[in-house]
């Protein structure tokens, strides 16, 4: 009985095939009632003629475009994208059909457009009564999938609760394969641990599995030539799934290069063209920032002139996007003195700062001349902080995740500075809660976050007290 749906897949997909037909032709007739208030068989024969002949066509094309796919454990936004699309492939090629017997000139392209919709709409929602009918089955343990679960790291481990929690997707994980260490884990003593590859051949077959997931690390290679070896002869469904999870880099995007499939382990979110959408926000917003901020500019120079000697802008090197070195922009906040090679940062009741500079660093008044730094292109306006050169060569080899926040343009404001994470970071504790915030900002990034962050700046201002 658990197995019955999964026995006459075929004669569901029969069903469903048949019941797409049918789907369609009531939707061309409704279309014609929509535009002329008529049946279609009171309007010009070629309507008829691409009805018969498009539905006729949805069921042999709809199978070869994999709308009959199992579901189970996929996005139904995904699904309706394909219902659309096939259906609107084969509208195309009926009306180039209409086209070669000479009548497409007699076809209505409003009736066209109703049959487009109302087939669109039909054949979604009744594939969402299908959908939920089969999810109630799963989470009553019917039409349930016995899976294996080759590797236990990670991923493997987040894919076996993802199967108990999300119980409508109909997975059983039935056994486990892994390091000793990590199927200890297991809990359910109903899951089978398998102690060697060796035995997952012979336990498909006894137990009548359907599916193997492989979750083993990219380092495993021997290990998954041996695996496919030994599955050369299994007939069930077998889905890789690297373990990306122990992997900290930035995404696990799949594109393709030259031909071959291929994952981008550190492509920030903010590339390709979200990319060009931040950088023409960054750069409208600081021409704008720095017209509006002029007559501030002007009275912060008279002011930082008459407290001490020296230029009024303060420039020092700093690493940009890629690591690319360039000049970033402050007011001048302290008195003029020599690094002699070692940066210092600012402690609290530092003496090199001037009056007017405590108020400035207190404030963050210091860092708007780094709209400069935007418009030339070297920095956005939300995005990690800046560090100076020798801080970046110090917590490099401290914190392994560090450098990535060079993959992005250094930012005026961030995710970081408006949690608190700012000014003195003088224990590697602090640097690494500032990365993980920056590290955060940079997989999650969107346009609506940059906006989100610049308010919080705007209306709040940077917090945190250990910035001097």
């Amino acid at each position: 009985m658990r197995d019955l749906i999964i026995r006459n897949s075929s004669r569901l997909e029969l069903s469903m095939r048949l019941m797409d037909v049918l789907v369609l032709e009531i939707a061309g007739a409704l279309a014609s009632w929509l535009h002329w208030g008529a049946p279609l068989s009171t309007t010009a024969p070629v309507h008829t003629v691409l009805l018969h002949f498009c539905s006729a066509l949805a069921f042999v094309l709809f199978a070869q475009l994999e709308l009959y796919a199992s579901w189970r454990g996929r996005a139904m936004p995904e699904m309706f994208l394909r219902v659309a699309a096939s259906w609107g492939i084969v509208l195309l090629i009926g009306l180039f059909f209409g086209f070669l017997i000479n009548h497409v000139g007699a076809v209505s392209r409003l009736w066209m457009f109703y049959w487009y919709g109302t087939g669109v709409i039909f054949l979604v929602v009744y594939r969402i009564g299908v959908y939920f009918t089969l999810r109630h089955l799963r989470r009553r343990g019917l039409n349930a999938k016995r899976v294996i679960i080759v590797g236990y790291g990670s991923t493997g481990q987040e894919m076996h609760k993802r199967s108990l929690i999300q119980d409508w997707a109909g997975y059983d994980v039935k056994a486990v394969h892994g390091d000793p260490a990590d199927v200890e884990k297991i809990k359910d003593p109903s899951v089978v641990r398998l102690n060697s590859l060796e035995e997952i051949p012979g336990y498909v077959v006894a137990n009548q599995i359907h599916e193997i997931w492989i979750t083993l690390p990219l380092m495993a290679s021997p290990k998954l030539q041996e695996l496919q070896y030994l599955l050369r002869n299994a007939l069930v469904d077998i889905r890789w799934v690297p373990d990306l999870l122990g992997l900290q880099m930035l995404s696990n995007k799949m594109g393709d290069f030259l031909g071959f499939p291929a994952v981008d382990l550190n492509q920030p979110v903010s590339s390709g063209m979200n990319g060009l959408v931040k950088d023409m926000f960054d750069k409208v917003f600081a021409s704008v920032a720095l017209v509006l901020l002029a007559p501030l500019f002007i009275v912060i120079a008279i002011l930082i002139k008459s407290s001490s000697p020296g230029p009024v802008l303060f420039k020092q090197p700093r690493l940009g996007l890629n690591g690319k070195k360039f000049n970033v922009y402050k007011f001048r906040s302290m008195k003029v003195h020599q690094e002699h090679g070692i940066v210092k940062q600012a402690t609290k009741d530092d003496p090199r700062i001037t009056p007017i500079g405590a108020f400035l660093r207190r404030t963050s008044l210091d860092e708007l001349p780094q709209f400069i730094n935007v418009l030339l292109g070297d920095m956005s306006v939300v995005g990690p902080r800046p560090h100076a050169l020798q801080h970046n060569e110090m917590y490099k080899d401290l914190l392994e995740m560090y450098m990535l926040r060079h993959r992005v343009k250094p930012g005026i404001t961030g995710w970081a500075q408006i949690h608190g994470h700012r000014g003195e970071t003088d224990t590697v504790d602090k640097m690494a809660k500032r990365v993980q915030f920056d590290l955060h900002y940079i997989q999650n990034w969107s346009l609506w976050m940059d906006i989100r962050i610049i308010i919080w700046t705007a209306f709040k201002g940077w917090t945190g007290k250990n910035a001097y």
